[in-house]
């Protein structure tokens, strides 16, 4: 019920013809025609817009990598004391502190 079939395609061609006449028809065809393009430029043009803001979004969205730093200025390598000779220099540290928290000597109260 749905379909239109031969018959009725030709009973709406001859009610098209007969309201707007003969001389009309190819100049309303034409219009048609036209009106088709344009719309089928402008749905491109809109497709090919949503391509292009689809690229820019995702060129926004990668953050550039910044640029690498320079090496840093290493300093000239000073050599490292030994392990036996920073344990001399602790000892010796420890020393002075145990000869400077020492109190002085103080007299005896002895009582004779």
């Amino acid at each position: 019920m749905g379909s239109l079939g031969p018959t009725e395609l030709i009973i709406i061609g001859l009610i098209v013809i007969l309201l707007f006449g003969a001389k009309k028809l190819p100049d309303t065809a034409r219009a048609l025609g036209q009106s088709l393009r344009l719309f089928k430029k402008e749905t491109q043009k809109l497709r090919e817009d949503d391509d292009d803001k689809a690229t820019v979004v995702q060129a926004e969205t990668v953050t550039p990598q910044p640029a690498p730093a320079p090496p840093a200025q290493i300093p000239p390598a000073t050599p490292t004391p030994s392990v036996e000779d920073r344990l001399r220099q602790l000892e010796e540290e420890n020393a002075k502190l145990r000869a400077t928290s020492q109190p002085a000597a103080q007299p005896s109260d002895k009582k004779n």
